[in-house]
């Protein structure tokens, strides 16, 4: 593992693979950076960096120093110190709240391109009615942190229900370590209730934004307002794939993402 300091401070643990053109692999939501293992081989002619999360491990010196304010500039600050660390432009390639930290960053860092799955933007008519973090909180006060997990579950990844979401837990490989995130996935989840797309999203590198049909409405409607917020961008959506696409499919995303960048080789 290596590590780079962003300005603020915040120590940033990543891990190289491989010699080629520079790919940050940015997670998101309760997904630890293992998130990435599944498409990672599909990149042989790339260096995949992937770092861990600030908040989301043992990077952020002090979680109580965030608030849902500062939490997507915090976020941007890392990822812009980890394309200062690498050699050349690298690649930006983002997952959910991954992906708005993506776009966010790329506003003000040299990247060669930016790509984002299901970036987390809420729509506007879905955002002011978003509670998700308050009743979330109301759980973990009351001392049921894995309730509070299940909430964010339920929502974000389950939105049109699921029969038996135990029995799926069960089988989720992060569960039920990530109940020890619950405070900051509350954090970040208000970050994104607050956060309001711009008109424009000043990105000079080319962007491409992928999304599924099987994922949740608004994050489908959430990642064609950020296509089509980005001067120059792409939008692929892959059918019958949900809101865990790289992980879920991650041949068929990652050949759209090889596709899209080999006229920049």
């Amino acid at each position: 593992m290596q590590t780079v300091t962003s300005d603020h401070g915040t120590s940033i643990e990543y891990e190289r693979r491989g010699d080629g053109r520079p790919l940050i692999l940015l997670h998101g939501g309760m997904a630890p950076r293992q998130y990435w293992e599944p498409v990672v081989p599909h990149f042989e002619e790339y260096a995949p960096i992937v770092p861990q999360r600030p908040g989301f491990g043992t990077c952020l010196d002090d979680p109580g120093e965030t608030g849902p304010d500062d939490v997507v500039d915090r976020e941007a600050e890392y990822v812009r110190a980890l394309v200062d660390a690498v050699d050349g432009a690298p690649i930006l390639l983002g997952h959910s709240f991954g992906a708005l930290t993506a776009f966010e960053a790329a506003t003000d860092a040299a990247v060669e391109a930016v790509v984002g799955y299901e970036p987390a933007v809420l729509p506007e008519n879905y955002r002011e009615q978003a509670d998700l973090a308050d009743r979330m909180q109301a759980l973990i006060d009351d001392g049921d942190r894995r309730e509070a997990v299940k909430r964010y579950v339920e929502q974000v990844l389950h939105p049109g229900g699921i029969d038996d979401l135990d029995a799926w837990l069960s089988e989720w490989p992060v569960w039920p370590a990530c109940v020890d995130l619950a405070e900051e996935v509350v954090r970040m989840n208000r970050a994104v209730e607050r956060y309001r797309l711009p008109g424009r999203l000043d990105v000079d590198a080319p962007a491409l934004v992928l999304t599924g049909t099987d994922g949740p409405g608004f994050l489908r409607e959430s990642a064609r307002a950020v296509h089509e917020a980005l001067p120059h961008s792409r939008f692929v959506e892959f059918d019958g794939v949900s809101h865990s696409g790289p992980a879920e499919a991650p041949d068929a995303v990652a050949a759209e993402i090889d596709a899209f960048l080999q006229p920049r080789r």
